[in-house]
């Protein structure tokens, strides 16, 4: 089943943008997904597996390596992605 993810990173940190750099780069690494940035969020289109791995994985990483912080997800049974409408 194909999904897609939108998340938003909110650091309680002041070094927030440096913070939320780092995982985007790590989200955009991953072949499996295809992954979309923008100014207010990251979304994130694949296989239903592979997307909540990564976001496993990445929230995971986040949160040990950063302390306090917040994550805001949306999920749709469904690939919304707009590449490939084109």
């Amino acid at each position: 089943m194909k999904i897609s993810l939108e998340i938003s990173l909110y650091p309680l940190d002041d070094d927030f943008l440096n913070i939320i750099t780092d995982i985007v780069e790590r989200l955009n690494a991953d072949t499996q997904v295809s992954v979309l940035t923008n100014t207010m969020s990251t979304q994130v289109f694949g296989e239903f597996e592979a997307v909540m791995s990564l976001l496993n994985e990445t929230v995971r990483y986040s949160f040990e390596t950063y302390g306090k912080q917040v994550f805001v997800a949306k999920f749709l049974n469904s690939d919304l992605n707009p590449k490939n409408k084109l």
